[in-house]
């Protein structure tokens, strides 16, 4: 329970430094922090005491691929932010994410499992 609650707090700091930060003149470093690795250590952690060091590295080389996603995102909201409101703009930009994290999803489990 007590780490439940550790992992939590690290998520509640991230949100208060995005908050803290988007309000500073430096408000572009907000972008910066959700890429803290904080969730992904968490995950590394938890594969690397349950698993093999082999399942430790295709859980990093799958989260190297789900950059891209990620990189869709934000070309999206780069781009939808000229054309539509702050709200279309998220909105269709977490669809382009959906759609492209299905993607990397449907492509890897049919690689994955043909190479396993």
């Amino acid at each position: 329970m007590l780490s439940l609650f550790l992992k939590s707090l690290l998520g509640a700091l991230a949100v208060l430094l995005i908050a803290l930060l988007s309000k500073s003149k430096s408000f572009f470093i907000a972008g910066l922090v959700p890429l803290f690795p904080t969730f992904a250590l968490i995950a590394h952690y938890l594969v690397g005491t349950e698993r093999t060091m082999a399942d430790l590295r295709v859980t990093a080389l799958f989260g190297l691929y789900s950059l891209l996603p990620y990189a869709a995102y934000l070309l999206a909201v780069y781009w939808f932010s000229y054309r539509f409101s702050l709200f279309a703009t998220l909105a269709l930009a977490t669809l382009v994410w959906g759609l492209c994290a299905a993607g990397l999803l449907l492509g890897w489990l049919r690689y994955y499992s043909a190479t396993a």
